[in-house]
């Protein structure tokens, strides 16, 4: 059922109903709701399930050598995760407002990001005192975040790759900054 609802949403089916997950998974609407409380139960369960499937993809990179070979790395992992996660994030930022569950773990989901982006640039970052390094940080957020991949790809049209070489421009241009 938890595969079923993913497989759904990664068809473009946002917001799937407890009967089309049911249909999709073949089994009746009332074994969903023997197995999970309510929607809201069957999301977390789901979104659980989208971890575990993008983990291989999170492998940790560098945090030394140059910075543009972590640049590039870090730019190629960041895309495959974004373009793996799309559908997912999509819905889940739609029931996000209602949902205590989903809300806790996009803010663990972006915990996770923020420490690996501090992670492969801590000489760059540790390079700048204070408010500094602190604005360094939350405008590199910005740029290699889902909501700015998202407005690359599908509002821009940008291809993948032309979406990698602005990420990479981006986050070099802020990194060059002084």
């Amino acid at each position: 059922m938890v595969d079923a609802l993913l497989d759904l949403i990664d068809e473009g089916d946002f917001s799937p109903t407890a009967e089309r997950v049911a249909a999709r998974a073949g089994v009746s609407l009332r074994l969903v709701f023997h197995y999970f409380a309510d929607l809201e139960s069957l999301h977390a369960a789901a979104a659980d399930r989208q971890l575990e499937r993008v983990t291989p993809l999170l492998r940790p990179l560098s945090d030394t050598g140059p910075l543009a070979a972590r640049l590039s790395a870090f730019v190629r992992q960041r895309a495959r995760l974004l373009e793996r996660i799309a559908p997912v994030r999509r819905a889940s930022l739609l029931r996000e407002p209602g949902s205590p569950e989903i809300r806790r773990r996009l803010a663990w989901v972006t915990e996770l990001e923020r420490a690996h982006l501090a992670r492969v640039f801590r000489q760059e970052l540790a390079a700048r005192r204070g408010r500094a390094r602190v604005t360094l940080f939350n405008a590199m957020e910005a740029a290699s975040s889902f909501q700015s991949w998202d407005q690359m790809r599908r509002r821009q049209g940008l291809s993948v790759e032309r979406a990698k070489a602005a990420l990479n421009l981006t986050l070099k241009a802020l990194l060059q900054s002084r």
